[in-house]
């Protein structure tokens, strides 16, 4: 009976505005997740959270809506060619070890330290790698912009190129995107370390894209779309690790999850029409608003913990509605960001068949 006053203690009420804004942010998840192939969740797991889901809570449902979302975005993105199969699957299953892993540490900080303590480690987890993450994509898709090479195929990186030229016998993995050869030597710890920040803050995108960006050399369009199969790997095996031990909000996933399939269907058909650095762009820009909106929360849990002086209840109200503020101003953004860029690629596509068919050229 314990338990199951525990586990319900995890649970928050539903009320038909709840409900309203659980599906909107679903929507801008998916949108967002067809479009970068980070899975949304660094938008979901946060606007959750806002909610006063308890973070581990958040990360668990999140985890869970995700897999089935990222099955039908995969192959979605498979059908315009954009997906290597098999670097998803060989990094899935080393990501799958890192989720299970980071699983057992979530569990065991809720153990020693509460809810509160639950909720500072996956905040301060956000703020840090939101802060990295989002910094670099913004700075290389600014760098992009400047040189005027937005229309141009984009070049492998100095590390891409190296890892490519390192031969170790009875390791050497073909893959498609790449077209070159790697030792799983280099996709073993890339996948781990995108298991393991999955089960921190439900999403391993933030190490998995870039990863296969910058050093296995995959052109951006086609590593968020193999991202998708890596997410559907982990999220199984992580929702079912987070399940044994009741953390999983099934309400909340599948009202993110209805939300989500209309918007990743959208941000798929949104990839067709945009100029790769764009998908920096709006990966970047989303991450560091959403990261203002954790970073607020950060001195209230940590008053919680009693590791600073105790905040008065009327300044813990202006911070959590500022945090809530913030998020929703990210997830409009993002919405709006996606939704622009499709629009103007997809005028932009209808001009140039229209000048085409007038000068006879089809």
């Amino acid at each position: 009976m314990h338990d199951i006053a525990q586990v319900a203690s995890n649970f928050i009420n539903l009320d038909i505005m709840t409900i309203s804004y659980l599906f909107f942010v679903g929507f801008v998840g998916g949108l967002v997740s067809g479009f970068i192939g980070s899975g949304g969740a660094f938008v979901l797991t946060p606007a959750m959270m806002s909610l006063g889901v308890p973070g581990l809570v958040a990360v668990a449902s999140n985890m869970c809506h995700k897999f089935p979302k990222a099955l039908i975005g995969s192959i979605k993105r498979a059908k315009y060619g954009q997906v290597d199969v098999k670097m998803g699957i060989v990094l899935g299953i080393s990501a799958e070890a890192g989720v299970l892993y980071g699983a057992h540490i979530q569990e065991s900080i809720k153990k020693s330290f509460g809810e509160a303590g639950s909720n500072l480690y996956v905040s301060v987890a956000f703020v840090v790698i939101l802060a990295i993450v989002g910094g670099f994509v913004l700075y290389d898709a600014w760098k992009t912009y400047k040189s005027g090479n937005t229309n141009e195929e984009e070049k492998v990186t100095k590390l891409a190129l190296w890892v490519q030229s390192i031969n170790i016998p009875g390791t050497m993995v073909y893959f498609k995107c790449l077209n070159a050869k790697i030792s799983v030597l280099f996709t073993i710890p890339l996948g781990f370390a995108t298991g393991m920040l999955a089960a921190t803050i439900a999403v391993g995108g933030f190490i998995g894209v870039p990863a296969m960006i910058y050093v296995l050399g995959a052109p951006s369009l086609l590593a968020s779309a193999t991202e998708l199969v890596i997410a559907f790997v982990m999220g199984l095996g992580g929702s079912f690790k987070f399940a044994l031990h009741g953390l999983v909000d099934i309400r909340l996933a599948m009202i993110i999850l209805a939300g989500s399939l209309f918007g990743i269907q959208l941000g798929a058909i949104g990839t067709t029409y945009v100029k790769p650095f764009m998908i920096k762009v709006v990966m970047g820009t989303i991450m560091v608003i959403v990261l203002f909106s954790r970073g607020l929360m950060v001195p209230v849990y940590l008053s919680e913990l009693g590791l600073i002086q105790t905040l008065s209840e009327g300044t813990v109200k202006i911070m959590k509605n500022t945090s809530f503020g913030i998020m929703i101003t990210a997830l409009l953004l993002g919405a709006f960001i996606v939704l622009r860029a499709m629009w103007q690629g997809k005028k932009a596509e209808q001009l140039a068949t229209q000048e085409a068919y007038e000068h006879g050229k089809i």
